[in-house]
C-alpha cells in the first residue's frame, strides 16, 4: 500500500476543505469534484479527503458541482470557464485551493459580487458560478438576508414540497410553531410555510439564536421570540409567549416546547392537531411521555424518516461537528492541546451520528477507536474497520475524544479523570451534561478559558483536559449548523409531516407516530433529481408486474403447478 499523505499536506487538505465548508455551509458528500492542477502529492491528498468524505470524483463527460483549483490562474481560468456553460439553476462552487499563491484569478471573469461572507458571485460570467477561496478569511459582516438566499438556493427538495402545500391550499388559516436553532436554514423553512400559506411563529433557544438570521425574519414580517442574550427565566417567558399564539401544529428540535405546552399550557392541546419531533434526545422522553400515558397530541417522529436519520444525523452532523472541533482547535495557543494531525481519536456512541463522526474523522487521517456499551453496535463498528474499546481504557491515549450517543454523563467523571493530559473533548449534538462538567468542578476541576469557546479543566494533581463549548452542541454554537443541503432533506420531512398532520391529525393516536414511508420515497426522488441523478421508477419489480399479484410458491421442488 503506497504511504498516505505526509502531516504537513494532510493539514493544508483538511483546512482546505474545512474553509471551504465554513464559507459555503455546503455539503461535501454526494457531490461531484473535479481538481485543477496543482502538485501531485497535493492532489492526492485532496482527492483521498473528498472522496473519503463522500464525493465523487466526476466523470470526464460529467458536469461538476465543485471545482478545485491547486494550480494557477493560467491552469484553471479555461476550465472555470467551460464549467460555467451549464444549464440555468445548476450551481457551480469554484474553490481556489492553492496552496502557497492563489490558484485562481478573480479578475479574470469580470467584477465580482459579495453573495455571502467569503462567497463571491461572477454575474458576467454566469448567475450560477460562485468562487470560494480557501486562503481568504470571510467578512465579519452578519449578511443575514444574503445568508438567506444563499441556503433558499440549495433547498430545491424544501421548496418543492412547500410548492405542493401552497398549491393545495392545505396550510391556509393555520398556525404552525417553528422551534428550532435559528440559522439562516430555519428561517428560510419559516418563510416557505409563511409564502405557502401559513402564520407562522418562531422561537429559539438563546444559544441557539442567530440575532441578525431573527431580525432578518422579523423584517419579513414572521413574529420571532428569541434573543442570543436571553436568560434561562426569559427564555421561558418568550417560549410561553410562542405557546400562547395557540399554534395548530409545532415543530421542535428537542421536544423542549412540545413538553413545555404540556407542563405549562395544556389547556391549549385539545386544540391542537399535533406537532413533529426532528431529533433522537427529543423522541426518548416523548416515548416515554406516551408510554405513561400522558402524551396530549399526536407527535410524528420526523428523527425517523428514512431521508433525516441517514443523512442528517451521518453525514451532516458528521461533518458539521467534526469540522467545528477542528475549527476551534486550530485557533487554540500552541501546547494547550495534544490534538495533531493522524491522531488517535476516541467516538463514544456508533449510532447514525457516530457512525458520521467517526466516518469523517477518519477521512482526515485519525486513528478511531469507537466506544460503545451496545454490543450489537460496537461490532458493528468493528466491522467498519474501527478499533473497539471501553470508554476509560479507549480514552487514555486519545487526543481528541467526541461524544455521539445524545446520553447524559455519557463521558462521565471517569472518563474525563481517564483522558490523556491535553486531550480535547467535545459533543456532537447532545443533551446537557452529556460531558459531566458539573461532576468535575464538583471533584475540584477548575476550568480556565484557553480559546473562543474553548476550557481548561485542571484538577489538584496537574491532571487537564479542553472542553469544547462547556460540552455543548459544538455545529450550532460554534459554527452555521448542518450543511444546507442536509437541512433540505430534513425540513423536507418536516413539511411532509405537516401534511399528515393536516390531512390526518384528527385520526392519529396521541402517541410518538411514524412518519409516512411516502414522504421519505416523495422526498428522496425530488433529492436524487437535484444531486443530478436519475431514480428507478416506482413501482414493484420486472418480475412482479403490477397486474398480478407475485407468484411466492417455491419451485426449488419442480414446478408447483
Amino acid at each position: 500500500m503506497p504511504p498516505g499523505p505526509d502531516p504537513a499536506t494532510r493539514a493544508w487538505a483538511s483546512a482546505a476543505v474545512r474553509r471551504f465548508a465554513s464559507a459555503t455551509n455546503l455539503l461535501v458528500a454526494a457531490r461531484r469534484f473535479r481538481i485543477v492542477g496543482g502538485d501531485p502529492r497535493d492532489t492526492a491528498a485532496l482527492h483521498e479527503l473528498l472522496t473519503g468524505l463522500g464525493a465523487r470524483p466526476a466523470a470526464d463527460h460529467e458536469p461538476v458541482d465543485q471545482l478545485w483549483c491547486l494550480g494557477t490562474p493560467d491552469d484553471s481560468t479555461a476550465v472555470v470557464e467551460r464549467e460555467a456553460d451549464r444549464p440555468r439553476g445548476a450551481t457551480l462552487v469554484v474553490v481556489d485551493a492553492g496552496r502557497h499563491v492563489p490558484a485562481v484569478d478573480e479578475d479574470a471573469f469580470g467584477p465580482v459580487t459579495n453573495v455571502r461572507p467569503g462567497v463571491l458571485g461572477v454575474p458576467t460570467l454566469s448567475d450560477d458560478v460562485f468562487l470560494v477561496s480557501t486562503g481568504r478569511e470571510p467578512e465579519a459582516d452578519p449578511a443575514a438576508d444574503a445568508r438567506l438566499r444563499w441556503a433558499r438556493r440549495a433547498m430545491p427538495v424544501s421548496r418543492a414540497v412547500a410548492a405542493e402545500l401552497r398549491d393545495g391550499g392545505l396550510l391556509r388559516g393555520t398556525r404552525i410553531g417553528v422551534s428550532m436553532v435559528l440559522e439562516p436554514k430555519t428561517a428560510v423553512l419559516s418563510l416557505l410555510l409563511r409564502d405557502a400559506g401559513a402564520e407562522v411563529v418562531v422561537y429559539a433557544h438563546a444559544d441557539e439564536t442567530d440575532d441578525a438570521v431573527a431580525e432578518a425574519l422579523r423584517r419579513a414580517g414572521v413574529p420571532v421570540h428569541a434573543s442570543s442574550t436571553a436568560t434561562v427565566a426569559e427564555q421561558k417567558d418568550l417560549a410561553l409567549a410562542m405557546l400562547d399564539t395557540r399554534p395548530h401544529i409545532l415543530l421542535d428540535d428537542g421536544s423542549h416546547v412540545i413538553r413545555l405546552a404540556h407542563q405549562e399550557r395544556p389547556d391549549l392541546l385539545p386544540t391542537m392537531l399535533g406537532a413533529a419531533e426532528e431529533t433522537t434526545s427529543g423522541l426518548r422522553p416523548l416515548r416515554v411521555m406516551a408510554s405513561r400515558g400522558e402524551l396530549g397530541i399526536p407527535v410524528v417522529a420526523v428523527n425517523d424518516a428514512r431521508t433525516k436519520t441517514f443523512f442528517d444525523n451521518r453525514y451532516g452532523t458528521g461533518q458539521s461537528t467534526v469540522f467545528a472541533v477542528l475549527d476551534l482547535v486550530d485557533g487554540l495557543p500552541s501546547g494547550s492541546d495534544r490534538v495533531r494531525p493522524g491522531g488517535a481519536a476516541v467516538v463514544t456512541g456508533f449510532g447514525h451520528v457516530g457512525e458520521g463522526v467517526a466516518l469523517v474523522l477518519h477521512a482526515l487521517g485519525f486513528r478511531v477507536t469507537v466506544a460503545e456499551t451496545d454490543p450489537v453496535r460496537a461490532l458493528q463498528a468493528l466491522f467498519a474497520g474501527y478499533e473497539v474499546a471501553p470508554l476509560v481504557d479507549a480514552v487514555r491515549d486519545a487526543d481528541l475524544v467526541m461524544s455521539a450517543t445524545g446520553v447524559a454523563d455519557t463521558i462521565d467523571l471517569a472518563a474525563l479523570r481517564a483522558c490523556a493530559d491535553g486531550a480535547v473533548v467535545a459533543v456532537a449534538g447532545g443533551v446537557e451534561q452529556e460531558v459531566a462538567v458539573d461532576a468535575a468542578l464538583a471533584d475540584g476541576a477548575v476550568r480556565t478559558a484557553v480559546g473562543r469557546k474553548a476550557e481548561r479543566f485542571a484538577w489538584a494533581d496537574g491532571h487537564h483536559v479542553v472542553v469544547l463549548d462547556d460540552g455543548g452542541c459544538i455545529n450550532i454554537t460554534a459554527a452555521e449548523g448542518n450543511p444546507v443541503e442536509i437541512m433540505d432533506l430534513s425540513f423536507a420531512a418536516q413539511l411532509g409531516a405537516v401534511r399528515m398532520l393536516l390531512e390526518h391529525g384528527d385520526e392519529l393516536d396521541r402517541a410518538v407516530v411514524p412518519i409516512d414511508p411516502a414522504v421519505d420515497e416523495a422526498t428522496a426522488r425530488v433529492a436524487l433529481a437535484a444531486f443530478g441523478s436519475r431514480p428507478a421508477p416506482p413501482g414493484l419489480p420486472a418480475e412482479h408486474p403490477a397486474d398480478r399479484a407475485p407468484d411466492v410458491r417455491t419451485r426449488r421442488f419442480g414446478d408447483p403447478s
